[in-house]
């Protein structure tokens, strides 16, 4: 196999798609011509990476130990957490430590982070003192907060510097910072008294002082702020960054843009992990023990939940069995409720997500949706019921019952359950907020609950009143 492409991004995109054809032929090759797995590494990282990420991963270990240090840093930033510390665990561990050397120092405490602690001291002692030490600051804040999340790499500057002088220093320092999207200024103690950005520091005049246009009392987070909160932050005032404090008000780091998109997809991944009672922090390659403990006590309050529904359908088998077709359409209504609740749940969830549900507006949003669930339900009562009767005098459906009867019944009983599903899919993830629980826990769950006991127990109470 030969390719003879000149873009390295076209070459990524053409071994990515051979590798998932075979992984084995496409090893070989960056195996054979390691200058050019260098130079599509150095040339576009987060495309090898995502070519790496589909290889085996000691084969995966072999390509990254031909790499320069510092380019394999790159590299790792684009992996998966889950799959970088794996391959660090399976390299040299002196080459691993080199590795994290070079890394930018949250990012190596990211990966550190998602090893086990025997490996984490090991690794460490392998970096270099500087990079060690870096990455321990941050390892003491949680993941999921701004200090975890902050890079200490950001310019900071003294008070009472004017434009030029201050440009200069940067200049002198450049390759010191990560991020140049703003300059802080610090008071002597190094308390954070403003923010300049950088587009308005190099079109100000050389003799203008910081204070005079930088932002004085800047949007800050502390070092144990939530990382969700820290993006709403940057959402709400179209940050690029957002610097971070300790108790005391001293200028400690900074949450890049990149941090803050991650933090949004992992957040909106975790809201739909969590809505299905799924483990939040579970992933593809989560350990099987990690998976079956996030996941199984959900199930079990899903079990018990559904040993009540059955209960309800025992106690109705009287009706059942003097109308069979009863047994066919139960779940076809309460289907209907559980999907017409799920569509109000994914709307109100995400409404949530983006602060958009003020506490003045919750009724007002509950009776709109209940509308909307009751007009959904009267358009698919009149379809259901209309269908049912056809079925019935066409005697696909066999009933000791007249077809109307029957079809009043299904119709009354979709009716009543779509409206119930969107009054239940709005109320449950607004009360779980309202008593201080995230409203994406298991919402689903709940929202099933109350729409399948409407759904079964309901529709044959009716059934028992109008038919038998």
């Amino acid at each position: 196999m030969r390719f003879r492409l000149r873009s390295p991004r076209r070459l990524a995109q053409v071994l990515l798609a051979a590798a998932r054809r075979d992984r084995d032929e496409v090893e070989k090759y960056l195996d054979d011509r390691p200058e050019e797995w260098e130079a599509l590494v150095v040339a576009t990282p987060s495309d090898a990476a995502d070519v790496l990420e589909e290889l085996y991963p000691d084969a995966a270990a072999d390509l990254i130990g031909d790499l320069d240090p510092s380019d394999a840093a790159d590299l790792f930033e684009e992996i998966s957490p889950e799959l970088a510390a794996e391959l660090l665990t399976s390299l040299d561990p002196t080459l691993a430590g080199s590795i994290l050397s070079e890394t930018v120092p949250d990012h190596a405490a990211d990966l550190i982070g998602e090893l086990d602690d025997g490996t984490a001291t090991v690794l460490l002692a392998k970096m270099s003192p500087e990079a060690a030490a870096a990455a321990r600051e941050l390892l003491i804040y949680p993941a999921d907060s701004a200090g975890g999340l902050m890079t200490r790499d950001i310019a900071v500057l003294p008070l009472g510097l004017v434009a030029g002088e201050a440009t200069e220093r940067i200049r002198q320092l450049r390759e010191q910072y990560e991020d140049l999207s703003y300059v802080y200024v610090a008071d002597s103690d190094g308390r954070l008294v403003g923010v300049v950005s950088f587009r308005d520091l190099v079109f100000a005049r050389p003799g203008d002082p910081l204070d005079g246009f930088m932002v004085s009392e800047p949007v800050s987070v502390t070092t144990f702020t939530d990382r969700e909160e820290v993006a709403e932050l940057a959402q709400r005032y179209h940050l690029r960054g957002i610097p971070v404090t300790d108790g005391s008000g001293i200028l400690l780091g900074m949450v890049t843009t990149d941090s803050v998109l991650e933090t949004i997809f992992e957040e909106a991944s975790e809201d739909f992990a969590a809505s299905v009672g799924a483990g939040i922090e579970e992933t593809v390659y989560s350990p099987m023990r990690r998976a079956v403990r996030g996941r199984t006590p959900w199930l079990i309050v899903n079990l018990v939940l559904s040993l009540f529904i059955a209960f309800i359908v025992e106690r109705q088998t009287g009706v059942i069995s003097s109308e069979p077709v009863l047994a066919a359409l139960m779940p076809v209504i309460a289907l209907l409720g559980g999907n017409g609740g799920a569509q109000s749940l994914a709307v109100v969830i995400r409404s949530l997500a983006a602060d958009d549900i003020p506490g003045s507006r919750v009724l007002s949003i509950i009776t709109r949706q209940m509308g909307v669930g009751l007009l959904i339900g009267l358009t698919l009562a009149v379809l259901t019921a209309g269908a049912t009767a056809i079925l019935i005098t066409s005697n696909v459906f066999q009933s000791s019952a007249e077809a109307s009867r029957v079809a009043a019944v299904v119709g009354l009983a979709t009716l009543v359950n779509l409206t119930w599903g969107s009054l239940a899919g709005t109320g449950i993830p607004l009360a779980l907020r309202r008593i201080g629980l995230d409203p994406a826990v298991a919402s689903s769950i709940f929202l099933t609950l109350t729409t399948d006991a409407l759904g079964f127990g309901g529709f044959l109470l009716v059934a028992s009143i109008f038919l038998v």
